[in-house]
């Protein structure tokens, strides 16, 4: 089944709530299981973190591939939904730029090993490389631009300069308990800001 044949089918007849509810809860504990435990983590962990039995991952994703794919765009839509939130909540827009990094930090060392899972289908790869840049490529513009129009930041970096070496920051973060992708990242978030 592919996206759209997918997006009919939940157009004709809408998930519950609760439904809805139990598949964050599953997509969230999935997430959380591959920070720690990588995305080959047994189906078991992620049902008892879930609370739920490996029947409804298996009812709700057939394959590890669905899984992960399921992860990492419900991963992209609450990045992508944080970052307007940090800027009405946080003290500054750098603070906020900030927070979201580290969300997206979070969000890269979760996605390691998608790349493998999806080798035999480039093209689902590809697809799901240009949705997260879509969807975060405005999101980090949006706190990028309020940092900058607050002079808090210099105003020549690119979103996507920005993300890509934030990227490049969490490589092999998750196969080194030593190395701190976060800390790194917040590093440079730092060195963005202008001197007073």
């Amino acid at each position: 089944m592919n996206d759209s044949d997918r997006g009919a089918g939940q157009a004709a007849r809408p998930k519950r709530a609760d439904a809805r509810r139990n598949q964050e809860a599953l997509l969230e504990a999935a997430a959380a299981i591959f920070v720690t435990s990588g995305v080959e983590a047994p189906v078991r962990d992620i049902a008892a973190k879930a609370g739920v039995g490996t029947a409804t991952i298996y009812r709700h994703f057939p394959t590890r591939a669905d899984l992960i794919i399921a992860v990492y765009r419900h991963q992209v839509e609450a990045c992508a939904e944080a970052g307007p939130a940090l800027l009405e909540t946080s003290a500054t827009p750098h603070a906020a730029l900030g927070q979201w990094i580290d969300l997206f930090v979070d969000f890269l060392v979760t996605k390691h090993g998608l790349a493998a899972v999806l080798q035999s289908d480039n093209a689902g790869f590809d697809a799901l490389h240009a949705y997260f840049l879509d969807r975060l490529v405005p999101v980090c513009t949006q706190l990028l631009d309020a940092a900058a129009a607050a002079g808090e930041i210099h105003s020549d970096l690119r979103a996507y300069e920005l993300m890509r070496g934030v990227g490049n920051l969490c490589i092999g973060a998750e196969s080194d308990s030593h190395y701190d992708a976060r800390r790194l990242a917040q590093l440079l978030i730092a060195g963005l800001r202008r001197p007073h």
